[in-house]
């Protein structure tokens, strides 16, 4: 039995300090879904994430999560995220702690320019392979064909189960053990490549229908004269991994709208997808 794509990121704490800001989701392009307390509900921006929260990501999806710490993590689509152990102490003396299983799909694991004094230790499992790192960025992905590390900046160690540890300090180097096979040796992958075809997924999509924490574009996807049926989108569309509310609008009227887009374009793709794929009966953007 194959482990899962796991990253691990893990510092034991040595001090008491004040509380930090919680890990909190900063982009989301939708859909996708929180599950907390074994409870699925719409992904949303501003939400705050705890220790056993699991992300889930659906098709085209990408998610942007920023930690105590500074550093920041991006998801990308068909993705499955596991956050444990998270620390919010804080304090220049205070290292960072938390576990990231990222069980499935693509991630990227960003440490911010004045943050990367903070202390960290960072271990990443990836199947069989064992990756530990100090504050640096790194790129990676599971699929049904393999499981993969690349080194973006910084410096990781990797091991393969039974194997000795290798150091990798050079960017663009990544790792790979292909599905049921031995790991491949470290290898260097063309930066074009990099930046044209594996970063880009992970990174959120502005223009297409992107959501972000303090942004006041709204979508209006129904205005409907009876509660079951706005109940009937309201739920249809957050089942779907849309954070759709539902406001009362006067004299038995009710519309459903998604907040929170960042742009007049981003709330008129969301609409336009809404209505290819979900058959929305309006789309009407508002400021």
């Amino acid at each position: 039995m194959r482990i899962p794509f796991v990253a691990t990121l893990c510092v034991a704490a040595t001090a008491m300090g004040a509380l930090a800001a919680p890990s909190t989701v900063t982009a989301v392009n939708m859909p996708a879904w929180i599950e907390h307390n074994a409870q699925m509900r719409p992904l949303a921006p501003g939400m705050r994430l705890d220790s056993h929260d699991i992300i889930r990501t659906g098709h085209g999806a990408r998610v942007l999560i920023s930690l105590p710490e500074g550093s920041q993590v991006k998801l990308g689509e068909d993705a499955v995220f596991r956050l444990e152990n998270l620390n919010v102490s804080d304090g220049s003396k205070t290292p960072f702690t938390a576990t990231l299983d990222v069980i499935k799909g693509a991630f990227r694991f960003t440490t911010a320019l004045l943050a990367k004094q903070r202390q960290r230790e960072v271990a990443i499992h990836v199947a069989t392979i064992t990756a530990g790192i100090r504050g640096t960025d790194i790129w990676g992905k599971s699929d049904n064909e393999r499981d993969l590390v690349c080194l973006l900046e910084g410096k990781i160690s990797v091991a393969h189960a039974g194997e000795s540890a290798l150091t990798m300090d050079e960017p663009d180097s990544f790792f790979v053990v292909p599905k049921d096979q031995p790991a491949q040796p470290v290898a260097k992958v063309d930066p074009a490549k990099v930046a044209q075809e594996w970063a880009p997924q992970t990174e959120p999509m502005p223009g297409h229908g992107l959501a972000m924490a303090g942004s006041h574009h709204r979508l209006t996807v129904a205005t409907v004269n009876s509660q079951a049926e706005a109940l009937n989108w309201y739920d249809t569309l957050r089942s779907a991994g849309y954070d759709a509310k539902l406001h009362p609008v006067g004299r038995g009227r009710f519309e459903i709208r998604i907040e929170m887009l960042a742009s007049e374009q981003d709330a008129a793709a969301l609409g336009a997808q809404l209505h290819e794929v979900m058959k929305t009966p309006e789309s009407r953007v508002s400021p």
